[in-house]
């Protein structure tokens, strides 16, 4: 598949069959998203692969809207930032977390991402607490390493068909 089928076929995938991805596809998934570009090359980014279907089911309850897949989900790959290795770490993260999605699509794998970072619990009520402070209630993480999402990660159910073709024009603007 070359990177511009990549790009257009992949799509957020929230169904998942109820096979485990080998752990040597996840570690290379893994070994691909650490090639991203890091401010500074500080490869502040972390990650947590969270297989236990426990665990999986209190991580769908982490917000109110958005998250609630998860506990149908075989794998969850939260990603995180390190903020003593960079202040830059959430874009940092960010650019691992795309990498890591591409690279799952190219290995048969689909994903989609749950935010997490500076999300209430329930949105409604903030007195619920936040994403990152429900995950850290029941997932030992270092307190320097802050949350930015978990990718759902597994086979997909069933395929999803690419995007429609969009007209972005009116969204560049060019400067000659």
């Amino acid at each position: 598949m070359t990177l511009n089928e990549l790009l257009h076929s992949r799509r957020s995938q929230r169904k998942f069959t109820a096979e485990l991805p080998p752990r040597v596809v996840v570690e290379t998934l893994l070994k691909e998203a650490f090639t991203a570009p890091s401010s500074k090359s500080t490869r502040s980014t972390r990650y947590i692969v969270v297989n236990r279907p426990e665990l999986m089911e209190k991580m769908s309850q982490m917000r109110d809207h958005g998250a609630s897949f998860l506990r149908n989900t075989p794998i969850g790959i939260i990603v995180l930032g390190d903020t003593e290795a960079s202040d830059l770490w959430d874009i940092n993260a960010t650019i691992s977390t795309t990498i890591l999605q591409l690279a799952a699509e190219e290995h048969g794998l689909g994903s989609c991402w749950v935010q997490v970072k500076d999300r209430p619990r329930v949105a409604a009520d903030p007195s619920a607490g936040t994403a990152e402070e429900w995950l850290r209630s029941f997932i030992d993480i270092p307190a320097t390493w802050r949350p930015l999402c978990v990718v759902a990660l597994g086979y997909p159910e069933a395929p999803m068909k690419p995007h429609s073709p969009a007209d972005d024009s009116d969204k560049v603007i060019y400067i000659d």
